[in-house]
């Protein structure tokens, strides 16, 4: 995967967290929501931090990249568990960010 494709990516998924977030926050039952919410945030954040040190060309990004895979997943599981649409949508685009950081990092 090129690295501006990944960057796509991450953003699509910092923007799927951040919609969820805040979509959470006018469930319902928002206590039952708050640890998509907490997950959500953190994702969103490391996936915005993830993609603006891509597009600055520094070299010493698996590490990151790596977290940012693993928080993805754990995202992704996270949102899972919930019925609403912007969880389900915001589980599958942290599926597929993850796929792509280890893609990058598997080329």
């Amino acid at each position: 995967m090129k690295t501006n494709e990944l960057i796509t990516k991450l953003q699509e998924c910092a923007n799927a967290c951040f919609h969820c977030a805040d979509a959470c926050l006018h469930e319902e039952d928002v206590s039952h929501m708050a640890a998509c919410i907490q997950t959500d945030q953190v994702c969103g954040s490391i996936c915005l931090t993830t993609s603006k040190i891509l597009a600055s060309n520094f070299n010493d990004v698996n590490d990151l990249i790596k977290y940012c895979a693993k928080i993805c997943g754990i995202c992704a599981e996270e949102c899972a568990k919930h019925d609403h649409a912007h969880c389900q949508a915001c589980a599958k685009a942290c599926e597929s960010c993850k796929e792509a950081c280890l893609s990058y990092l598997n080329n």
